[in-house]
């Protein structure tokens, strides 16, 4: 057996979503979720910028300054 053929098992959201996209749903609903998940990314990825963005101390006019370096 080829070891890189060996693939992990699946992640927790990997099992659920899978649940999920087992059962067959209307297009509409599919666009629906497909929407929230990313919504639900985009705010995780927000809240991790402002921690980010509030561990560094930066402010807006922080923040003009590194712009004007470039």
């Amino acid at each position: 057996m080829n070891i890189s053929s060996v693939h992990p098992p699946l992640s927790n959201v990997q099992a659920e979503l899978l649940k999920v996209f087992s059962a067959d749903i209307p297009d509409k609903h599919l666009a629906e979720l497909k929407t929230i998940i990313a919504r639900f990314l985009l705010d995780k990825a927000r809240d991790k910028a402002d921690s980010a963005w509030d561990e560094k101390g930066y402010t807006d006019e922080k923040l003009r300054e590194i712009l004007d370096e470039k």
